[in-house]
């Protein structure tokens, strides 16, 4: 991985870590993950204009794309309405990286060197130590919590796969991703048109700044993972982003005064040792 793509990442982790920060909206998780994905998508029409339309051999990793995204935002709903934000997450985020480097080693045949391997392992580690919340023992998490959280990181990584490799497909990391995020947009507003009409749509709308806002930089972080994803390795690509709550941590020490914790910087080393062994493998 080169350095323009490691820094690029990076950056990408960063602002995903940044629409979350700052999107602390009044609204339920439903309607919070799809003024997300509304704003991302209103976002989109911008650069729509200006980019092709993607080729055929793309279109069917851009549909099987949109899908898992909804089955993503979904299973993510469900896995925080029975399980603890701190134990559902590391599960969700955490093993995703690990199935992605799986199926792009056993079936895309893209293997990592070792010292890579160990990277993602050490960091995938660490991602799920600075998720913990509170030190509860995630052994201590409901069955039917685990079982969404597995399912929303299968989701995680079927989407990963589905748009690295339609990226490549369509030889435009550019128009792909503005395509995937304006079909994506259209997708969730016809779930929430479905689950709760327009009342879905006027209770979000006292909050389309910080929507608008989050969307921009959601759309910003994962349009950077499509590019990345085309120069650089899937299954590193998909772990490094993942450094998202390196960044969470440090806004949340620096920005909100948050006191740090022991556990918090001991996981932030596991992290950058991960990071450090990827990037020099």
């Amino acid at each position: 991985m080169s350095a323009t793509v490691f820094l690029a990442v990076m950056l990408a982790a960063l602002c995903h870590a940044g629409w979350n920060a700052i999107v602390k909206v009044g609204l339920d998780r439903f309607l919070s993950v799809t003024l997300i994905a509304l704003a991302a998508g209103c976002v989109s029409l911008v650069p729509l204009p200006l980019v092709s339309v993607p080729i055929a051999p793309a279109w069917p990793y851009l549909a099987a794309s949109v899908a898992l995204h909804v089955g993503y935002n979904l299973f993510l709903i469900q896995a925080y309405r029975v399980g603890d934000l701190g134990q559902v997450y590391p599960i969700a985020r955490g093993a995703a990286p690990l199935i992605v480097s799986i199926v792009a080693i056993a079936v895309i045949g893209e293997p990592l060197s070792g010292p890579q391997m160990v990277g993602v392992a050490v960091l995938v580690a660490g991602v799920a130590l600075m998720s913990i919340r509170g030190g509860r023992d995630l052994v201590r998490i409901e069955r039917s919590a685990v079982g969404f959280a597995l399912a929303t990181s299968v989701f995680i990584a079927g989407y990963t796969i589905a748009d690295g490799l339609g990226a490549r497909a369509n030889g435009s990391a550019n128009s792909y991703a503005v395509w995937l995020f304006f079909l994506d947009g259209l997708a969730m507003l016809a779930v929430l048109l479905v689950a709760r009409g327009r009342a879905g749509l006027r209770a979000m709308r006292p909050y389309w700044k910080g929507g608008l806002a989050g969307g921009a930089m959601s759309l910003t972080a994962y349009w950077i993972v499509i590019w990345a994803m085309t120069e650089a390795p899937i299954a590193l690509v998909a772990a490094l982003r993942e450094t998202s709550v390196l960044f969470a941590a440090a806004i949340s020490i620096i920005i909100l005064r948050e006191p740090p914790t022991l556990w918090r910087l001991a996981a932030a080393f596991v992290i950058v040792a991960g990071i450090v062994l990827a990037r020099l493998g």
